[in-house]
């Protein structure tokens, strides 16, 4: 198979598995929301306000924040990348965040 067609190929299949991901992770979510049990909030032992989101302090602004948790311990505010957001999705993983 030609080089060019090859490499292609696979960035091809690569953006499909990242898209295929995404949908995955959207569809938990929404199932999480859709019965607002705080299913992530809870997955992590965190506080939850009246909907079920997690009451965390947020680190990168320095303030309290009701927000939907993602089964993989990311608040919804969560920006990949950024050292402050990472390490707060690090924290509730682990359950040392800030919370109110």
């Amino acid at each position: 198979m030609d080089d060019h067609l090859e490499r292609v190929i696979r960035q091809q299949l690569r953006k499909a598995g990242k898209r295929f991901e995404e949908a995955k992770r959207a569809y938990a979510e929404g199932k999480e929301d859709h019965h607002g049990d705080g299913a992530g909030a809870g997955r992590f032992d965190l506080p939850t306000d009246e909907k079920g989101r997690g009451r965390i302090v947020c680190r990168r602004h320095a303030e309290r924040r009701a927000v939907s948790i993602d089964l993989e311990g990311r608040p919804s505010c969560f920006e990949d990348g950024h050292p402050d957001c990472e390490g707060c999705a690090e924290d509730v993983r682990e359950g040392f965040v800030e919370t109110w």
